[in-house]
């Protein structure tokens, strides 16, 4: 029989902050390539990355319910459902939950209607899963386990935890835990999107963004500095001399390559990028773009060490001796 888990066991959210703030540079890696390749997905499932996000959204209504009534749904048991069914839909909640105008919600919410993603039977309306059996999140699965397998090892290395999970162990616990797990993922990811889609107006253009950006990530001799969070963000401006091209950018994220350019001018235009004589793209954001950028870095780090404290936590009860 188990020993129930100690109360003083629980890491602390402002603690795990701390944490990230402090070794930055060791996890912003597995960060942005679980918010890159999320993003990407998501635009290849529709080509549009709110038509994906409206589908999540109702998608979590139904984690939302699990929540509510205290009910854990696993991985295999939630994809095995043929449909799901769903509360009526309001677009005025979707666009103010979003942040997407109105209009827009209703012009993609018909036509998820007409791709037979949305069916309605009499007043019932349900999500046809076969729609996005293709975005089931194997990957993003994967990459979360790898996030938090890293962070389970900063928090060894800062002797806040004596035990790690293997990636394994902790891929078992976010499938068995799955509905919980997800509902902070999703909650994460909204939050996220939200805060973009105010600076930035559209999320494909932040798919771009965080290309170049984890460009910049993978530069070796960047890659090895050991940075908090406020050193990493500055010294990540022009870190990467090579660059990538717009084509490059356009085979990565599966957007065609004119848009690719037009949402490149715009990122340059409003100094998040910087493009040389040889129209190679690196990370430039400069001025009060860059103390702006700084504040939401520090706002998203600690929307991910709230998803963080509770997901962490709950492998830690579900994994105690």
């Amino acid at each position: 029989m188990k020993k129930l888990p100690s109360i003083s066991n629980e890491i602390k959210e402002d603690v795990i902050f701390k944490i990230i703030s402090k070794n930055f540079s060791k996890i912003a890696p597995y960060w942005f390539e679980l918010l890159s390749s999320w993003l990407i997905r998501s635009y290849n499932v529709f080509q549009d990355i709110d038509k994906y996000i409206i589908l999540v959204y109702l998608i979590n209504k139904d984690l939302i319910f699990y929540r509510k009534n205290g009910l854990i749904v696993d991985y295999d048991t939630f994809y095995n459902d043929k449909s799901i069914e769903i509360p009526k839909i309001n677009i005025s909640d979707i666009s103010t939950d979003l942040k997407i105008p109105k209009e827009s919600v209703r012009r993609k919410v018909q036509e998820l209607e007409k791709a037979r993603v949305i069916k309605k039977n009499g007043k019932k309306i349900f999500l046809d899963r076969s729609a996005f059996i293709t975005a089931k999140p194997k990957q993003t699965l994967d990459a979360l386990s790898v996030l938090l397998h890293k962070f389970n090892k900063i928090l060894l290395d800062e002797k806040i935890t004596i035990k790690i999970f293997n990636k394994d162990e902790i891929t078992t616990s976010l499938k068995n835990n799955f509905s919980f797990c997800w509902y902070q993922f999703y909650k994460l990811i909204f939050i996220f999107t939200n805060r973009w889609r105010i600076a930035l107006t559209d999320l494909e253009t932040l798919a771009i963004g965080l290309v170049v950006l984890l460009n910049t990530v993978g530069n070796k001799s960047f890659k090895a500095q050991d940075l908090n969070m406020s050193h990493w963000t500055k010294l990540a401006q022009g870190a990467d001399d090579v660059g990538v091209n717009a084509m490059s950018l356009s085979d990565i994220t599966g957007i065609p390559r004119p848009t690719v350019v037009r949402k490149i001018k715009r990122l340059v235009e409003t100094d998040f990028l910087h493009i040389n004589e040889k129209k190679l793209i690196t990370l430039n954001i400069k001025g009060s773009r860059l103390k702006k950028q700084i504040k939401m870095q520090n706002q998203n780090m600690k929307s991910l060490s709230s998803m963080l404290h509770r997901i962490f936590n709950q492998i830690k009860v579900i994994n105690s001796d």
